[in-house]
């Protein structure tokens, strides 16, 4: 089941698009403004949101903001405006389509199956195997073998990284700015404190990959993709 967030000050908007939805086979999960949007988001998974841009409290935009910093989820917006400026804050704030109101049910329909479409391709390409490792960029998870292993945010950051970016080398400098960003503030023995925890963490779990030390250079992941 796809879950749907619709968030939407007017109820016969909510009610429209509640309608129309459950009758193609999609779960509703309806929202009066951005708060309980964020509510909502917190306790249930939801595949797409549907956001109008005029809501009290907190405005499409910048709802659309704050679920682009937690979530990646494909966002439409709505609205009542048809004007270019209009559409470029929403694009800026980070939405993926824009619709105008009043519309037609099934160009909701049509947009909603091309952002669901494109974003399950994209999912697809962040799950990648070494042997018997698979890591999930979806669901922040490592599954070893039966096993599930959940890592702190930078290790697995990094694991990531170094995954799908399998036997090339990184220097130290290169992967604080990938994984901490530019404006990081400690130094580059960050990066051997976190590759040796991972390497202390599938000691003895797996032999499918190695985090090699280049020495002079930084650090490079070796296996073989499955």
């Amino acid at each position: 089941m796809i879950n749907i967030l619709a968030v939407d000050d007017d109820q016969h908007i909510l009610t429209f698009i509640e309608i129309h939805l459950l009758k193609e086979g999609y779960e509703i999960f309806s929202a009066k403004d951005g708060i309980q949007a964020l509510s909502i988001l917190q306790n249930v998974t939801c595949d797409l949101a549907i956001i109008d841009v005029m809501m009290p409290y907190m405005d499409g935009y910048e709802l659309t903001k704050k679920i682009r910093k937690e979530y990646d989820i494909p966002i439409i917006l709505l609205t009542a405006k048809d004007q270019m400026e209009d559409k470029e804050q929403g694009f800026l704030a980070g939405t993926d389509d824009y619709l105008v109101k009043p519309f037609e049910p099934k160009e909701l329909s049509f947009r909603i199956n091309a952002l669901l479409r494109r974003y399950v391709k994209h999912s697809a390409e962040a799950i990648i195997q070494i042997g018997n490792i698979i890591i999930n960029k979806n669901s922040y998870e490592v599954q070893a073998g039966n096993r599930t292993i959940f890592l702190p945010l930078k290790e697995f950051e990094l694991l990531y990284f170094l995954m799908s970016n399998g036997h090339q080398v990184f220097s130290r400098a290169h992967l604080i700015e990938q994984i901490w960003g530019i404006d990081f503030d400690g130094d580059e023995r960050t990066v051997d404190v976190h590759i040796k925890r991972l390497r202390e963490r599938f000691s003895g779990v797996t032999n499918d990959f190695q985090i090699k030390t280049v020495r002079g250079v930084g650090y490079s992941l070796e296996g073989n993709k499955g």
